[in-house]
Order: structure tokens, then sequence, then C-alpha cells
């Protein structure tokens, strides 16, 4: 969008489109941790903060980008986490979503209602598993979760299966 020589459409987005939230996935704030990632550098997500802010105010909104972070990719090292860090704290809000505040609270803040949180390292592994299902390594979590989940029809040889028996 920042390249485009049109402007229209961001005027369009931030004027029709967001309904008070806009999430942008920045994911790091170090150049060469999103050179890993594939990821432009920060400073492409910093001008799109800054237009962002400035349509708003134009239009008379007030409207707020959640940028999704990610610590701890291949290729970050502690400086990079430091740097992260400052990032978050210069932002001047904290970068949290609601699934931050149901995992630590274990309530859904829109109705205050229980809501399961996998927090044990074992249930987290087989969660994890889960989505690593051809690895061989997973093979038993894999089928542990599916037991416990009542979803032995997928171990098996049938094309949908995620396990063989």
């Amino acid at each position: 969008m920042l390249l485009d020589d049109d402007p229209s459409f961001m005027r369009e987005l931030v004027k029709h489109h967001v309904s008070g939230q806009l999430r942008v996935a920045p994911e790091h704030a170090s150049d060469a941790v999103l050179d890993v990632m594939g990821k432009p550098p920060i400073g492409v997500f910093k001008r799109f903060d800054a237009e962002f802010k400035r349509l708003n105010r134009k239009y008379g909104l007030k409207q707020y980008l959640v940028a999704y972070l990610m610590s701890s990719h291949p290729g970050a090292t502690l400086a990079d986490a430091v740097e992260l860090a400052e990032f978050v704290r210069d932002m001047g809000y904290n970068p949290s979503t609601i699934s931050t505040s149901m995992y630590y609270t274990g309530l859904d803040p829109r109705t205050m209602q229980p809501v399961y949180v996998a927090k044990s390292p074992h249930d987290k592994a087989m969660q994890r598993a889960l989505i690593q299902y051809r690895n061989p390594k997973n093979r038993k979590l894999v089928r542990e979760a599916l037991v416990k989940a009542g979803r032995t029809d997928l171990i098996g040889s049938g094309p949908k299966c995620l396990i063989r028996k």
C-alpha cells in the first residue's frame, strides 16, 4: 500500500473498513530477524503506522493497530529480543490480544465465561504434535491426543488418517 502512487486504498481502508482495531503482523522489530522471516524492514511498518494515525486524525477516528509480534524466531538473538522489547516499550501500548488475556486469566474477557487453556507442558506438546503429525517423533503424542480427543477415526490407513495404526 505504501508504494502505491494512488493513496485512495489506504484512505478507504482507514475510513470505511476498520472497526476499531486493525491487526497487522510486523512480527519483529529487528531488521535481521525480519530478513530471516522474509519480511520487509521495520521501517515499512513504522511508515504504515504513521500514515494510519495521520488518517485517523484527519477523519476524527479512534482506531488502533494491534501488532502481532513473535519472540524466539529462528535467527533471533538475545540482542534482537532486547530490540523487540524496546520497540514494544516505544509503541506506547501493550501489543497483547484477547488471546493473551484468556491465556492468563482462563476467562473470555467479552463474556467472563471460563475458557480452556492448555497450560501444562504435556498438553501443549500434544497440540503442537498434532500440527506436526507427519514428524515420526510425534507419533506417540499424536496418538495419545487423538485418543484423548475421541478421534480414533483419524488413526488407521484411510486417506484422511493422520497416523497409521
